[in-house]
Protein backbone atom coordinates (compact mmCIF):
# COMPACT_ATOMS: atom_id res chain seq x y z
CA UNK A 1 0.00 0.00 0.00
CA UNK A 2 1.49 3.64 -0.56
CA UNK A 3 1.72 6.29 1.33
CA UNK A 4 -1.80 8.72 0.96
CA UNK A 5 -1.33 12.00 1.78
CA UNK A 6 -2.65 13.76 5.08
CA UNK A 7 -2.54 17.26 3.75
CA UNK A 8 -6.41 17.14 3.97
CA UNK A 9 -6.69 16.76 7.80
CA UNK A 10 -3.15 17.97 9.05
CA UNK A 11 -1.60 21.38 10.51
CA UNK A 12 1.39 22.89 9.55
CA UNK A 13 4.06 21.37 12.06
CA UNK A 14 6.67 23.22 13.37
CA UNK A 15 8.60 21.28 15.76
CA UNK A 16 10.89 19.73 12.61
CA UNK A 17 14.18 20.36 11.23
CA UNK A 18 15.40 19.90 8.12
CA UNK A 19 17.44 16.51 9.63
CA UNK A 20 14.40 15.36 10.74
CA UNK A 21 12.53 15.94 7.20
CA UNK A 22 15.72 13.92 5.62
CA UNK A 23 15.01 11.58 8.27
CA UNK A 24 11.08 10.96 7.45
CA UNK A 25 11.99 10.79 3.72
CA UNK A 26 14.58 8.01 4.61
CA UNK A 27 12.74 5.89 6.99
CA UNK A 28 9.48 5.94 4.58
CA UNK A 29 11.49 4.57 1.66
CA UNK A 30 12.98 2.05 3.49
CA UNK A 31 9.97 0.57 5.06
CA UNK A 32 8.16 1.33 1.49
CA UNK A 33 10.85 -1.13 -0.06
CA UNK A 34 11.26 -3.56 2.71
CA UNK A 35 8.61 -3.46 5.01
CA UNK A 36 5.09 -3.06 3.08
CA UNK A 37 5.18 -6.10 1.05
CA UNK A 38 5.74 -8.40 3.98
CA UNK A 39 3.38 -7.28 6.86
CA UNK A 40 0.67 -9.69 5.54
CA UNK A 41 2.91 -12.89 6.04
CA UNK A 42 4.09 -11.25 9.02
CA UNK A 43 0.71 -10.97 10.62
CA UNK A 44 -0.22 -14.62 9.09
CA UNK A 45 3.12 -15.89 10.81
CA UNK A 46 2.17 -13.83 14.42
CA UNK A 47 5.47 -12.05 14.53
CA UNK A 48 8.07 -9.53 12.88
CA UNK A 49 10.95 -11.23 10.75
CA UNK A 50 14.30 -10.73 12.33
CA UNK A 51 15.84 -10.19 9.04
CA UNK A 52 13.60 -7.01 8.38
CA UNK A 53 14.54 -5.89 12.29
CA UNK A 54 18.55 -6.61 11.14
CA UNK A 55 17.98 -4.20 8.08
CA UNK A 56 16.13 -1.87 10.24
CA UNK A 57 19.10 -2.12 12.47
CA UNK A 58 21.56 -1.36 9.53
CA UNK A 59 19.99 1.93 8.59
CA UNK A 60 20.39 2.90 12.23
CA UNK A 61 16.47 2.67 13.03
CA UNK A 62 17.17 0.52 16.01
CA UNK A 63 18.73 1.99 19.37
CA UNK A 64 20.03 5.14 18.06
CA UNK A 65 20.40 7.09 21.03
CA UNK A 66 22.95 4.50 22.54
CA UNK A 67 26.99 5.61 22.41
CA UNK A 68 28.39 5.53 19.10
CA UNK A 69 31.54 3.52 20.62
CA UNK A 70 28.23 0.33 21.18
CA UNK A 71 26.58 0.79 17.56
CA UNK A 72 24.46 4.09 18.02
CA UNK A 73 24.57 7.23 17.34
CA UNK A 74 23.86 8.86 20.43
CA UNK A 75 21.08 10.91 18.83
CA UNK A 76 19.04 11.56 21.82
CA UNK A 77 16.22 13.59 20.11
CA UNK A 78 12.79 12.04 20.63
CA UNK A 79 11.93 13.83 17.15
CA UNK A 80 13.36 11.15 15.46
CA UNK A 81 11.04 8.85 17.72
CA UNK A 82 8.22 10.01 16.67
CA UNK A 83 8.87 10.13 12.62
CA UNK A 84 9.22 6.33 13.09
CA UNK A 85 6.28 5.75 14.78
CA UNK A 86 4.42 7.78 12.34
CA UNK A 87 5.90 6.44 9.12
CA UNK A 88 5.02 2.86 10.17
CA UNK A 89 1.14 4.01 10.90
CA UNK A 90 0.82 6.24 7.75
CA UNK A 91 1.95 3.06 5.26
CA UNK A 92 -0.43 0.80 7.38
CA UNK A 93 2.17 -0.74 9.17
CA UNK A 94 2.29 -1.80 12.78
CA UNK A 95 5.18 0.66 15.02
CA UNK A 96 4.79 -1.50 17.65
CA UNK A 97 8.74 -2.89 17.70
CA UNK A 98 10.42 0.53 16.76
CA UNK A 99 8.04 1.73 19.89
CA UNK A 100 8.97 -1.26 22.34
CA UNK A 101 12.81 -1.63 21.82
CA UNK A 102 13.62 1.91 21.09
CA UNK A 103 10.45 3.98 23.45
CA UNK A 104 10.44 1.25 26.36
CA UNK A 105 13.30 -0.94 26.37
CA UNK A 106 16.42 1.87 25.15
CA UNK A 107 15.94 3.77 28.21
CA UNK A 108 16.62 0.90 30.27
CA UNK A 109 19.73 0.18 28.68
CA UNK A 110 21.32 3.22 27.72
CA UNK A 111 19.84 5.36 30.98
CA UNK A 112 20.33 2.63 34.10
CA UNK A 113 22.53 0.18 32.77
CA UNK A 114 26.00 0.19 34.08
CA UNK A 115 29.02 0.30 32.11
CA UNK A 116 29.77 -3.69 32.02
CA UNK A 117 26.11 -4.22 31.57
CA UNK A 118 26.12 -1.62 28.07
CA UNK A 119 29.11 -3.28 27.13
CA UNK A 120 27.16 -6.82 27.16
CA UNK A 121 24.14 -5.55 25.52
CA UNK A 122 24.05 -2.69 23.51
CA UNK A 123 26.21 -3.85 20.69
CA UNK A 124 23.76 -6.55 20.19
CA UNK A 125 20.85 -4.24 20.52
CA UNK A 126 22.04 -1.65 18.10
CA UNK A 127 22.39 -4.07 15.56
CA UNK A 128 19.02 -5.77 15.58
CA UNK A 129 20.32 -9.21 16.88
CA UNK A 130 19.44 -8.72 20.28
CA UNK A 131 15.02 -8.32 20.61
CA UNK A 132 14.53 -7.12 24.33
CA UNK A 133 11.32 -7.50 26.15
CA UNK A 134 9.89 -5.85 29.74
CA UNK A 135 8.29 -7.86 32.12
CA UNK A 136 5.96 -6.01 33.98
CA UNK A 137 2.31 -7.28 33.79
CA UNK A 138 1.12 -10.09 35.58
CA UNK A 139 -2.08 -12.78 35.74
CA UNK A 140 -2.89 -10.80 39.39
CA UNK A 141 -1.48 -7.31 38.67
CA UNK A 142 -2.08 -5.32 35.69
CA UNK A 143 -1.75 -1.57 36.18
CA UNK A 144 -1.50 -2.16 39.68
CA UNK A 145 2.62 -2.40 39.67
CA UNK A 146 2.62 -2.71 43.42
CA UNK A 147 0.80 -5.85 43.17
CA UNK A 148 3.58 -7.81 41.39
CA UNK A 149 4.26 -10.95 42.99
CA UNK A 150 7.29 -12.25 41.25
CA UNK A 151 9.99 -12.87 43.71
CA UNK A 152 13.46 -12.49 43.47
CA UNK A 153 15.68 -13.89 47.02
CA UNK A 154 19.40 -13.07 47.34
CA UNK A 155 21.13 -16.42 47.55
CA UNK A 156 25.08 -15.85 47.35
CA UNK A 157 25.83 -14.37 43.85
CA UNK A 158 22.35 -14.45 42.33
CA UNK A 159 19.05 -13.85 42.66
CA UNK A 160 16.43 -17.10 42.68
CA UNK A 161 13.82 -15.55 40.23
CA UNK A 162 9.98 -17.34 40.94
CA UNK A 163 6.97 -16.41 39.12
CA UNK A 164 5.20 -15.32 36.11
CA UNK A 165 4.03 -12.78 33.33
CA UNK A 166 1.80 -12.04 30.61
CA UNK A 167 0.56 -9.73 28.21
CA UNK A 168 4.37 -10.14 27.18
CA UNK A 169 5.65 -8.15 23.97
CA UNK A 170 8.08 -9.54 21.62
CA UNK A 171 8.25 -12.35 24.57
CA UNK A 172 8.38 -15.29 22.18
CA UNK A 173 11.30 -13.67 20.47
CA UNK A 174 13.26 -11.80 23.50
CA UNK A 175 16.77 -12.46 23.80
CA UNK A 176 16.89 -10.18 27.08
CA UNK A 177 13.99 -9.55 29.16
CA UNK A 178 13.35 -6.60 31.80
CA UNK A 179 11.66 -8.33 34.97
CA UNK A 180 10.07 -6.71 37.54
CA UNK A 181 10.50 -8.41 40.54
CA UNK A 182 9.84 -8.54 44.56
CA UNK A 183 13.09 -8.33 45.99
CA UNK A 184 11.78 -7.40 49.67
CA UNK A 185 9.03 -9.39 51.88
CA UNK A 186 7.52 -5.40 52.90
CA UNK A 187 3.73 -5.75 51.25
CA UNK A 188 3.78 -3.20 49.24
CA UNK A 189 6.57 -0.37 50.03
CA UNK A 190 7.65 1.62 46.80
CA UNK A 191 11.56 -0.07 47.70
CA UNK A 192 10.39 -3.65 47.53
CA UNK A 193 10.78 -4.13 44.21
CA UNK A 194 13.89 -4.16 41.53
CA UNK A 195 14.81 -4.87 37.95
CA UNK A 196 16.52 -8.09 37.30
CA UNK A 197 17.84 -8.85 33.32
CA UNK A 198 16.83 -12.26 32.27
CA UNK A 199 18.75 -13.61 28.99
CA UNK A 200 17.42 -16.17 26.98
CA UNK A 201 18.54 -20.00 27.78
CA UNK A 202 18.83 -19.58 31.39
CA UNK A 203 18.05 -22.38 32.88
CA UNK A 204 14.40 -22.37 34.46
CA UNK A 205 13.18 -19.15 31.89
CA UNK A 206 10.00 -20.86 30.27
CA UNK A 207 8.32 -19.25 27.62
CA UNK A 208 4.65 -19.88 27.50
CA UNK A 209 2.10 -19.95 24.86
CA UNK A 210 2.04 -17.25 21.87
CA UNK A 211 -1.34 -15.47 23.25
CA UNK A 212 -3.82 -14.75 20.33
CA UNK A 213 -5.42 -11.20 20.42
CA UNK A 214 -8.14 -9.19 18.27
CA UNK A 215 -5.36 -7.10 16.81
CA UNK A 216 -1.76 -6.29 16.69
CA UNK A 217 -1.08 -9.89 14.43
CA UNK A 218 2.62 -9.06 13.50
CA UNK A 219 3.46 -8.27 17.37
CA UNK A 220 4.14 -11.55 19.02
CA UNK A 221 2.78 -11.59 22.71
CA UNK A 222 3.38 -14.41 24.99
CA UNK A 223 3.33 -15.73 28.93
CA UNK A 224 6.83 -16.19 30.17
CA UNK A 225 7.04 -18.30 33.43
CA UNK A 226 10.46 -18.37 36.22
CA UNK A 227 10.96 -21.69 37.51
CA UNK A 228 14.15 -20.97 40.09
CA UNK A 229 15.81 -18.87 37.65
CA UNK A 230 19.62 -18.02 39.01
CA UNK A 231 19.63 -14.86 38.04
CA UNK A 232 23.77 -13.26 38.47
CA UNK A 233 23.54 -10.38 41.03
CA UNK A 234 25.41 -8.76 37.87
CA UNK A 235 22.05 -8.62 36.07
CA UNK A 236 20.65 -6.43 38.65
CA UNK A 237 19.60 -3.40 36.27
CA UNK A 238 19.47 0.03 38.68
CA UNK A 239 19.77 -0.27 42.73
CA UNK A 240 18.47 -3.13 44.27
CA UNK A 241 14.66 -1.63 46.03
CA UNK A 242 14.88 0.87 43.14
CA UNK A 243 12.47 -1.00 40.88
CA UNK A 244 8.99 0.69 41.26
CA UNK A 245 10.88 3.95 40.81
CA UNK A 246 13.16 3.29 37.59
CA UNK A 247 9.64 2.10 35.73
CA UNK A 248 7.68 4.65 36.52
CA UNK A 249 10.43 7.25 35.62
CA UNK A 250 10.01 5.76 32.01
CA UNK A 251 5.74 5.83 31.66
CA UNK A 252 5.38 8.91 30.07
CA UNK A 253 7.43 8.37 27.30
CA UNK A 254 6.13 5.26 26.89
CA UNK A 255 2.97 6.74 26.92
CA UNK A 256 3.70 9.76 24.53
CA UNK A 257 4.67 7.08 21.89
CA UNK A 258 1.17 5.58 22.31
CA UNK A 259 -0.03 8.90 21.47
CA UNK A 260 1.99 9.52 18.81
CA UNK A 261 0.83 6.00 17.32
CA UNK A 262 -2.93 6.94 17.99
CA UNK A 263 -2.76 10.19 16.40
CA UNK A 264 -1.09 8.82 13.06
CA UNK A 265 -3.08 5.31 13.30
CA UNK A 266 -6.23 7.53 13.06
CA UNK A 267 -5.07 10.18 10.60
CA UNK A 268 -4.20 7.51 8.26
CA UNK A 269 -7.98 5.67 8.31
CA UNK A 270 -9.53 9.10 8.16
CA UNK A 271 -7.71 9.37 5.08
CA UNK A 272 -8.58 5.99 3.27
CA UNK A 273 -12.02 6.59 4.61
CA UNK A 274 -11.88 10.15 2.68
CA UNK A 275 -10.94 8.30 -0.68
CA UNK A 276 -13.43 5.93 -0.06
CA UNK A 277 -16.24 8.13 0.78
CA UNK A 278 -15.16 10.07 -2.56
CA UNK A 279 -16.08 6.79 -4.78
CA UNK A 280 -18.49 4.96 -3.23
CA UNK A 281 -21.80 5.74 -4.26
CA UNK A 282 -25.53 5.07 -2.71
CA UNK A 283 -28.30 6.49 -4.77
CA UNK A 284 -26.31 8.22 -7.75
CA UNK A 285 -24.53 10.04 -5.18
CA UNK A 286 -21.26 9.63 -3.52
CA UNK A 287 -21.69 8.87 0.38
CA UNK A 288 -19.04 11.35 1.53
CA UNK A 289 -21.54 14.11 0.04
CA UNK A 290 -24.49 13.38 1.77
CA UNK A 291 -24.33 15.98 5.02
CA UNK A 292 -24.43 13.17 7.96
CA UNK A 293 -21.54 11.96 6.62
CA UNK A 294 -19.77 15.30 6.04
CA UNK A 295 -20.33 16.27 9.19
CA UNK A 296 -18.96 14.08 10.89
CA UNK A 297 -15.65 13.69 8.83
CA UNK A 298 -15.25 16.89 9.83
CA UNK A 299 -15.58 16.72 13.30
CA UNK A 300 -13.36 13.74 13.25
CA UNK A 301 -11.10 16.37 11.51
CA UNK A 302 -10.85 19.17 13.78
CA UNK A 303 -11.00 16.78 16.78
CA UNK A 304 -7.60 15.29 15.00
CA UNK A 305 -5.87 18.49 14.27
CA UNK A 306 -6.49 19.63 17.99
CA UNK A 307 -5.02 16.50 19.11
CA UNK A 308 -1.98 16.87 16.87
CA UNK A 309 -0.98 19.64 18.41
CA UNK A 310 -1.17 18.50 21.65
CA UNK A 311 0.63 15.75 20.77
CA UNK A 312 3.55 18.20 19.57
CA UNK A 313 3.56 19.98 22.42
CA UNK A 314 4.44 17.03 24.55
CA UNK A 315 6.81 15.90 21.99
CA UNK A 316 8.81 19.34 22.47
CA UNK A 317 8.69 18.70 26.25
CA UNK A 318 10.16 15.18 26.10
CA UNK A 319 12.98 17.02 23.73
CA UNK A 320 13.49 19.14 26.20
CA UNK A 321 13.06 16.72 29.23
CA UNK A 322 10.57 18.18 30.73
CA UNK A 323 7.50 15.92 30.22
CA UNK A 324 5.06 16.12 32.77
CA UNK A 325 3.64 12.89 33.78
CA UNK A 326 0.36 14.17 33.96
CA UNK A 327 0.50 15.64 30.90
CA UNK A 328 1.65 12.47 29.32
CA UNK A 329 -1.55 10.48 30.68
CA UNK A 330 -3.93 13.18 29.63
CA UNK A 331 -2.45 12.81 25.90
CA UNK A 332 -2.73 9.44 25.74
CA UNK A 333 -6.08 8.97 27.46
CA UNK A 334 -7.80 11.68 24.62
CA UNK A 335 -5.69 10.39 21.73
CA UNK A 336 -6.19 6.54 21.94
CA UNK A 337 -10.31 7.37 22.61
CA UNK A 338 -10.32 9.69 19.64
CA UNK A 339 -8.27 7.15 17.22
CA UNK A 340 -11.22 4.85 18.75
CA UNK A 341 -13.98 6.96 17.63
CA UNK A 342 -12.09 7.83 14.62
CA UNK A 343 -11.36 4.46 13.15
CA UNK A 344 -15.51 2.59 14.45
CA UNK A 345 -16.88 5.92 12.28
CA UNK A 346 -14.38 4.92 9.53
CA UNK A 347 -15.73 1.58 9.41
CA UNK A 348 -19.05 2.09 9.61
CA UNK A 349 -18.53 4.58 6.58
CA UNK A 350 -17.56 1.94 4.88
CA UNK A 351 -20.16 -0.17 5.61
CA UNK A 352 -20.73 -4.24 5.11
CA UNK A 353 -17.09 -3.69 3.40
CA UNK A 354 -15.89 -2.32 6.18
CA UNK A 355 -16.51 -5.48 7.90
CA UNK A 356 -14.21 -7.55 5.18
CA UNK A 357 -10.73 -8.92 6.11
CA UNK A 358 -9.41 -7.13 2.54
CA UNK A 359 -10.44 -3.97 3.38
CA UNK A 360 -7.51 -1.78 5.45
CA UNK A 361 -10.25 -0.19 7.38
CA UNK A 362 -10.98 -3.59 9.39
CA UNK A 363 -7.62 -4.03 10.63
CA UNK A 364 -7.18 -0.45 11.90
CA UNK A 365 -9.84 -1.29 13.75
CA UNK A 366 -8.59 -4.44 15.63
CA UNK A 367 -5.47 -3.00 16.19
CA UNK A 368 -6.86 0.56 17.65
CA UNK A 369 -8.66 -1.27 20.36
CA UNK A 370 -5.93 -2.26 22.60
CA UNK A 371 -4.42 1.27 22.20
CA UNK A 372 -6.83 2.23 25.18
CA UNK A 373 -5.66 -0.64 27.27
CA UNK A 374 -1.85 -1.05 27.37
CA UNK A 375 0.37 1.12 28.33
CA UNK A 376 -2.57 2.10 31.67
CA UNK A 377 -5.81 1.84 30.72
CA UNK A 378 -8.06 5.06 29.99
CA UNK A 379 -9.47 4.81 33.21
CA UNK A 380 -5.97 4.92 35.08
CA UNK A 381 -4.90 7.60 32.78
CA UNK A 382 -7.59 9.90 33.78
CA UNK A 383 -7.36 8.79 37.50
CA UNK A 384 -3.85 10.25 37.52
CA UNK A 385 -4.86 13.63 35.84
CA UNK A 386 -7.18 13.63 38.46
CA UNK A 387 -4.96 13.66 41.19
CA UNK A 388 -2.67 15.95 39.60
CA UNK A 389 -5.55 18.36 40.18
CA UNK A 390 -5.19 17.82 43.71
CA UNK A 391 -8.32 15.72 43.71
Amino acid sequence: MEAISCRQILVRRTIFAPEHDDFRQSVSGFLQREAVQHHDAWESDGKLDRAFWKKAAAQGFVGFEAPEELGGLGLRDYRFNAILVEECCRLGLLPDHFMLQNDVLGPYLIDLANAEQQARWLPGFTSGDLIAAIGMSEPGAGSDLRGISTTAKRDGDHYVLNGSKTFISSGTQADLVVVAARTSSEARASGAFSLLMVEGGMEGFERGRKLEKIGRGSQDTAELFFNDVRVPVENLLGDEGSGLRNLMRNLARERLAVAVAAVAGAEFALEITLEYVKDRKAFGTPIGSFQVSRHHLAQLATELRSARLYTDRCIEAEVAGDLDPVEAAGLKALTTELQWRVVDRCLQLHGGYGYMNEYEISRQWRDARVQRIYGGSTEIMWEIVGRGLGL
